[in-house]
C-alpha cells in the first residue's frame, strides 16, 4: 500500500449556512485528491480519454464525524486496492491534526467508449497494483 497525501485549506465559499463545510464539497476534495494521486502516478485524465480510457466512479461512501470550517487546514490520505478485474477501491481519509474528519470508501472502473473494462497493464503498474 503506497500512502498519498495532499495538504488543502477550507475556502470561505465551500461553508453553509452553519459555517461549515456543505457535505457535497467533501466529494470536491476527495476528487481533486484522486486526481493528484493518479498524476503523481504518471497518469493523466486527458491523456486517458484520448486513449479513449476513462476510470469513473462506480460508488461513493463517506462516513462523516467532525466538521470543517473556513480556514481550517487538513489533508487527505488515500491509497488504492484492487477488487476483482474491474474494481478499484479508493480509501480516503480526511485529517485535521490527526483528527479524523471523514473517512470515504470510492469504488472506481476504467471504462472505454462508455462500457466498463479491465484496466490495462500499463495503468495496472502505474497504480503499483
Amino acid at each position: 500500500m503506497q500512502l498519498y497525501t495532499l495538504d488543502f485549506e477550507v475556502r470561505d465559499y465551500e461553508c453553509d449556512l452553519q459555517g461549515i463545510v456543505n457535505n457535497a464539497v467533501y466529494q470536491n476534495y476527495y476528487e481533486h485528491a484522486r486526481h493528484k494521486l493518479l498524476k503523481q502516478r504518471g497518469l493523466d485524465f486527458a491523456r486517458l480519454h484520448l486513449e479513449n480510457i476513462d476510470p469513473v466512479v462506480y460508488r461513493i461512501e463517506i462516513d462523516f464525524k467532525r466538521p470543517l470550517k473556513s480556514g481550517d487546514q487538513f489533508s487527505i490520505e488515500s491509497y488504492i486496492e484492487r477488487e476483482g478485474n474491474l474494481k478499484f477501491l479508493f480509501f480516503q481519509c480526511i485529517k485535521k491534526n490527526d483528527a479524523i474528519i471523514n473517512k470515504a470508501k470510492v469504488t472506481v472502473v476504467f471504462t472505454s467508449q462508455g462500457k466498463p473494462i479491465a484496466a490495462p497493464q500499463n495503468i495496472l503498474e502505474a497504480l503499483g497494483l
